[in-house]
């Protein structure tokens, strides 16, 4: 009779992660933030500012330019002032709705907010306080204030993300710590990302301007060249979406985590971006659901709470991913090698 040996946890045996598993990581990250509820706050406060605080906004200063526009007398035609008023009633419905606070919601990394979108001029308690801007170095000034200081809190706010969904542990002492090489790296991230934007939008500007002066469709023609400027924004942005993932959680330097970013956005290309698409879907379609009371009823405080719970969960999703994905790639290549 022979007797067979079964050798378990040999030395030689390697066990190997399972690949990242996007149904996973949309679950742990919806638990992480149920776990620190608290980290809603950042957007709650966010939208409560917007929806109450005062109204920073460049009505005035855009009338008085289409004004002076209009007594040109060269521009008095009847096309010009055709063309004029339609574009002049296009930038004041604009101005009138625009809060320069908005641009408290930075890019790409910011605090998530539910009333940037939405704009409202009115409030429960009735009408906030407005503020008018009537210098162009002004509303600069503001604008690049108010984005500094949105990249400063989206950087406390994703780090504290990262940390619950990474060690399930939020450490304000850590994140101060931390926050001066965050925010060096955060910037150039934001300065990358708008040399990326300018690099898609000029060349849209310069077709946009030929069709305009050929006299094509400009209806048909805008609508495809649009499709095509979002479609070349996002395969330049892509690649570079765990761009940020690689700092908070690994604290590469920017440099350092594009590159990881490209490459695990490279071997999970088809799950990347069916979670890019689900970020799409969840937020902009919980939207529709978030916008339907107005400006001036309580119910919208539900739709805050609602979306801010939700752009968290997501946001902790992709840490989540990103790690089970960077794990994943290191042992598949050790194990290539040995």
């Amino acid at each position: 009779m022979v007797k067979l040996n079964v050798v378990e946890n040999s030395p030689n045996t390697t066990i190997l992660p399972a690949p990242p598993s996007l149904t996973k990581s949309l679950m742990a990250g919806f638990d992480a933030v149920t776990n620190h509820l608290g980290l809603i706050f950042f957007t709650v406060l966010l939208d409560l500012l917007l929806w109450f605080g005062p109204k920073i906004r460049l009505l005035s200063m855009v009338e008085t330019f289409f004004n002076q526009l209009t007594s040109l007398p060269e521009l008095k035609t009847a096309e010009m002032t055709e063309s004029i008023n339609f574009t002049r009633d296009f930038w004041v419905d604009f101005a009138g709705s625009f809060n320069l606070l908005s641009f408290l919601r930075a890019f790409p990394i910011g605090v998530p907010s539910l009333m940037v979108s939405r704009s409202p001029i009115e409030t429960p308690l009735g009408m906030p306080l407005f503020y008018e801007i009537n210098s162009v170095v002004a509303v600069l000034g503001l604008a690049l204030l108010f984005i500094l200081i949105g990249l400063l809190i989206g950087t406390v706010y994703f780090s504290l993300l990262s940390q619950a969904a990474d060690t399930g542990e939020v450490s304000f002492i850590r994140t101060l710590h931390d926050l001066p090489w965050l925010a060096v790296q955060i910037f150039m991230l934001a300065i990358l990302t708008f040399l990326l934007l300018l690099a898609t939008v000029i060349p849209f500007s310069c077709i946009m301007s030929v069709v305009l002066i050929s006299g094509l469709g400009f209806a048909w023609f805008g609508f495809v060249l649009f499709f095509m400027l979002a479609g070349l924004f996002l395969w330049l942005m892509l690649p570079l979406f765990y761009s940020p993932h690689g700092v908070f959680l690994k604290r590469l330097v920017l440099r350092e985590s594009i590159r990881n970013s490209v490459r695990v956005t490279r071997s999970t290309l088809p799950t990347t971006g069916f979670l890019f698409l689900i970020f799409v879907i969840l937020s902009e379609g919980l939207k529709l659901l978030w916008r339907v009371p107005p400006d001036n009823s309580w119910f919208v405080l539900i739709g805050i709470l609602g979306h801010s719970f939700v752009a968290a969960s997501l946001i902790a999703t992709s840490f989540i991913f990103y790690k089970q994905a960077d794990l994943w790639l290191q042992n598949e290549r050790l194990n290539n090698t040995i």
